[in-house]
């Protein structure tokens, strides 16, 4: 066991509304690097909870007819039930309406109160006078200042953009009564987060958040801190301040003491010493997961609060950027998302695991969910590269050699090369650098089939003597698939599960030098592990999603070049069109378009100059079987002479799409 301690927290969603696939990229991805540390054997613990105060669960549950503990039970079991599904492995998942929670929100008050950290004072807000009620910036609606979209809320237009006070919004309205609001004055209860302003210039630039977050901070110090309004008035579901009847505890207080809270209900549970993680002394880590959208929150105030409360803060912040769905921005005011259960109706939740991975870095860019590119990439890695292997070779050991690996280890050097990666692979995702991670494990998955490829066991099995050197290559194969499998288990825990089975292996730890390859192994019956993606099933997504992706649903047509003059047939004869495997990629200097490949058609190979460079780095093509004009006569060029021309499709750019055949072709065959 590992002598690292880690608590790994992320955002707590709200109560009031479904998980939709923008919610997951954090889960998602928080996932993965706690399973990571488990399996590199750190003692690691991963809370989360719901958080389910505020006036938008009192008015949910009033108008579905049910109390607001009632309402915050069902999500809970509803959020929980996805995120089981999605494979996010919570150690405890609680609630923020809990005892735990309320005696941390207390506690933490009264601490910074009486360190002289909160104020009152009289603020004028917008009042619903027939609900008798204050409304958050979010319940009222008008017309936005600035460019007169309708419906717009009360804190900014999702039509210009543009932000703003409630009291800007041009005919104004309560969005509960529809009754025009008021102004009324009450007092508030003010987080004097300009107090630690020193101190957070110092943590704020200790690498405890990423470059780019850092570098915004330092503008919002330097500009000085406001103070946070951390109190609402009744009627109000959530925890009464201590000493101050009808005044309530708000997000800003009540929320990031559910992860403390979340990790109580845990150690009371699993005899584990709180005080150990979040003591002011603390030695243990703590990291937490956020979207960009409120680093503010996260990085600022959070900190402050503990540091002023005698906790200690967050090791790290990660901040994650946003998910696009084909290019267009979500919204959860308008309604422009993909519930979670939606997609869980359909498809495997680990295509989306794997897909997302794939897209991640430790930056804070948007990703976008491209459902052509998602169908490709997953049936291409997982299915076409991954899966296939054990496919490939799984039939012969069963029925030629009774389910048991070869007692030889034929490719060491191969095993090893495999072997080597675990460090490499490893830093990648400590570093939450998992699309880097992914490919450098497909490049693997590369090799492997290439290793298939040139020892074809198809044909070996057909000749007599050669039993041997049969069972030598399918097991070296299954050996690999193994290792691939295990590199990936973060990512896709329930392929590596079912291959674990599949393999006779209990759960494997992280891959090391001293892992040996399987020898006089017995393996169990292969059954498929994935299926390609049906592209009926994402259709069905987008239809039971319709109303919330009309924008993402309507492409623009294309405008494709016209049909060329007609031929005949005699001419299209001429050319020869052949299957070949680009096994060398490389760039050419002096050159803005071109890349240089080597493509094996079987007998021999060939040097291609492709104007392909914008689309594709060197290293993804670099294994992979596409078409080739085989008998173009060669042509000079400045930088050498190309022997072929490697058939693309698209305008160009980015948008150029090597061709690739379907899963079986070998390279040298020629196309008919």
């Amino acid at each position: 066991m590992s002598d690292r301690k880690i608590l790994i927290t992320s955002a707590l969603p709200y109560a009031n509304g479904p998980i939709h696939l923008g919610h997951l990229v954090e889960y998602i991805q928080t996932d993965i690097w706690a399973r990571f540390q488990k399996k590199r054997g750190n003692q690691c613990h991963y809370v989360c909870a719901d958080d389910t105060h505020g006036t938008p669960i009192m008015l949910k549950a009033d108008r579905e007819g049910i109390t607001p503990e009632e309402l915050i039970a069902q999500v809970g079991k509803e959020h929980l039930q996805d995120f089981t599904e999605f494979g996010v492995a919570f150690d405890n998942y609680h609630s923020t309406h809990s005892e735990e929670n309320k005696h941390f929100s207390s506690l933490i008050y009264t601490r910074l109160r009486d360190g002289g950290h909160i104020s009152s004072r009289t603020i004028t807000q917008a009042y619903d006078p027939k609900k008798e009620m204050f409304l958050p910036d979010r319940f009222i609606k008008g017309d936005c200042p600035k460019c007169d979209a309708k419906d717009q809320y009360g804190d900014n237009c999702e039509v210009c953009g543009a932000t703003y006070s409630p009291i800007e919004l041009k005919n104004a309205v309560s969005a509960v009564s529809g009754e025009k609001p008021i102004e009324k004055d009450s007092e508030h209860y003010f987080f004097n987060l300009a107090d630690f302003n020193d101190m957070l210039k110092i943590w704020t630039t200790e690498d405890h958040l990423q470059s780019e977050v850092s570098n915004k901070l330092a503008e919002w110090l330097e500009g000085g801190l406001q103070d946070w309004d951390i109190s609402r008035d009744a009627p109000y579901f959530g925890f009464e301040i201590p000493d101050a009847p009808g005044k309530f505890f708000y997000v800003w207080l009540d929320a990031p003491v559910g992860y403390m809270a979340s990790f109580k209900n845990l150690c009371d549970k699993q005899d584990l010493d709180f005080d150990e993680y979040w003591a002011k002394d603390s030695k243990t880590e703590l990291y937490h997961f956020i979207g960009k959208d409120i680093i503010y929150f996260h990085a600022l105030f959070w900190p402050a609060m503990l540091d002023g409360a005698n906790f200690r803060t967050p090791s790290a912040v990660f901040a994650h950027g946003f998910l696009t769905v084909n290019g267009e921005k979500m919204s959860k005011s308008r309604g422009t998302f993909i519930k979670a259960r939606t997609y869980l109706d359909h498809l495997d939740p680990e295509y989306l695991r794997y897909y997302f991975a794939a897209k991640l870095s430790a930056g804070i860019d948007d990703i976008d969910l491209n459902f052509e590119d998602f169908t490709l990439r997953v049936n291409s890695d997982l299915v076409g590269k991954v899966v296939n292997i054990a496919s490939r070779c799984s039939g012969f050991i069963k029925k030629r050699f009774d389910g048991k690996l070869s007692a030889n280890c034929t490719e060491p050097e191969l095993f090893a090369q495999f072997i080597g990666a675990s460090d490499s692979i490893a830093d990648l995702y400590e570093t939450r650098e998992y699309g880097k991670a992914m490919r450098e494990i497909m490049a693997l998955a590369d090799k492997a089939n290439q290793y298939i490829d040139d020892k074809k066991p198809w044909l070996v099995a057909k000749e007599e003597g050669k039993e041997q050197e049969l069972h030598d290559i399918c097991s070296m194969g299954i050996n690999l698939f193994r290792l691939l499998v295990s590199y990936l288990s973060p990512v896709l825990p329930k392929l590596a599960a079912d291959s674990e089975d599949f393999l006779n292996l209990s759960a494997q730890t992280w891959i090391t030098s001293e892992t040996t390859p399987l020898v006089n192994h017995e393996i169990k019956v292969f059954k498929a592990l994935m299926t390609r993606v049906d592209e009926t099933k994402i259709a069905a997504i987008v239809e039971e999603s319709k109303d919330n992706l009309e924008k993402i649903t309507e492409p623009v047509k294309p405008k494709f070049d016209p049909i060329a003059p007609e031929i005949e047939f005699d001419d299209f004869a001429k050319i020869d069109l052949r299957i070949a495997k680009i096994v060398k990629a490389d760039h050419v200097k002096g050159a803005n378009k071109l890349l240089q490949l080597t493509v094996d058609i079987g007998d021999e190979t060939l040097n291609v100059f492709a104007g392909i460079k914008s689309a594709y780095a060197p290293e993804d093509l670099e294994g992979k079987l596409t078409v080739v004009v085989a008998n173009l006569k060669p042509r000079k060029m400045k930088f050498g002479l190309s022997e072929g021309m490697v058939l693309a499709a698209g305008p160009g750019g980015e948008e150029l799409w090597v061709l690739h055949p379907d899963e079986g072709a070998v390279a040298g065959m020629r196309i008919k």
